[in-house]
């Protein structure tokens, strides 16, 4: 439990990192204030915490490309820690795999068949296909000094994938529920680094520490 402790204090900062300032300091450009102007997420009491200067050294798009980061790896995470504990509350009852996936929900990647894998690898990238071309300016027109060049008005994390019509069409709602998912994921992060820590460091499983 220690050792989740240390990795959850050392997470904190890098999840929360790039919220963007209400208080903005004095040396931000004007295109790097619009980047903050324009993305949510600083909250009390950290506001805006970034004590290793990334916001500070990057232009606007570099900070939406961070933002872009944050909730890709948040919604990664939410995935990644409910699998972690689904999986492993089903263990040797499921219908999947014919119920012979067992142990720590760490081990159970490299327990699952050769087609599981394949339809992984296709699946993501297909998301992330369509993340780039919704998200990002085609290689070929983006000039030599600025890599990875988001598309004007794109606001990231939005890629239109709306399958239930949650989105809100008022901005202060949608604003609010954008807030929500950042510190869901923020958790989830420290979440599923907390669990992948605790079963390396012992070899048990997280529901079976729940359980002792």
């Amino acid at each position: 439990m220690k050792f989740i402790t240390a990795a959850t204090l050392a997470m904190v900062g890098s999840t929360a990192a790039f919220a963007p300032a209400q208080n903005k300091a004095a040396s931000a450009t004007a295109l790097k204030a619009s980047a903050l102007d324009t993305l949510v997420g600083a909250i009390e009491p950290l506001g805006f915490w970034d004590p290793l200067g990334f916001a500070e050294k990057a232009d606007d798009n570099t900070l939406r490309r961070y933002r872009e980061a944050e909730l890709t790896h948040g919604r990664v995470a939410m995935l990644a820690s409910i699998g972690f504990l689904a999986g492993e509350a089903v263990e040797g009852k499921s219908f999947l795999w014919d119920a012979s996936v067992t142990g720590p929900a760490i081990t159970h990647l490299s327990q699952v068949p050769v087609p599981f894998w394949m339809l992984l690898v296709i699946t993501i990238g297909a998301a992330e296909q369509k993340r780039a071309t919704v998200g990002w300016v085609e290689p070929e027109n983006v000039p030599i000094d600025q890599p990875g060049l988001l598309r004007e008005g794109y606001l990231p994390g939005d890629i239109g994938f709306d399958p239930l019509n949650l989105k809100p069409e008022d901005p202060a709602e949608f604003e609010t529920m954008q807030l929500k998912e950042l510190q869901n994921g923020r958790l989830a992060m420290i979440a599923a680094a907390g669990f992948i820590a605790q079963e390396l460091a012992d070899g048990k499983g997280v529901i079976e520490h729940f359980s002792a």
